[in-house]
């Protein structure tokens, strides 16, 4: 079975800085594509930044210039550094891949970490 476990989460002022993290574990022979994704109460869950096995990165319109992806391949890990956050980020964070493993090729979450920004 393949997981993946979030940290860096919490309650940041506005304008402050979080570094969320992500690591997958168990049966993997390979990832693509990974990201991070959020929802805010009462609205849908959406993409905030995805970056692909070659290093290519998107981000929403929302959060350019002040979000940055990251992955280590050898860690199987992604990150998402924020800064200048703003009270509209506040929301859970989950963290997606899309995995080959021993069970085939498939997209897996993390269990989410809020974030929460406010004076």
């Amino acid at each position: 079975q393949v997981q993946l476990v979030e940290s860096g989460g919490g309650l940041v002022q506005p304008g402050g800085s979080l570094r969320l993290s992500c690591a997958a574990s168990g049966s993997i022979f390979s990832i693509f594509g990974m990201g991070w994704y959020r929802q805010a109460p009462g609205k849908q869950r959406e993409l905030v930044s995805a970056i692909s096995s070659g290093g290519s990165t998107n981000y929403a319109d929302s959060v350019k210039g002040r979000f940055t992806i990251s992955r280590d391949n050898a860690k199987n890990a992604v990150y998402l550094q924020m800064n200048s956050l703003k009270p509209e980020d506040t929301a859970v964070y989950y963290c997606h891949a899309r995995i080959s493993g021993s069970w085939g090729v498939n997209n897996y979450w993390g269990q989410g970490t809020q974030v929460t920004v406010s004076s």
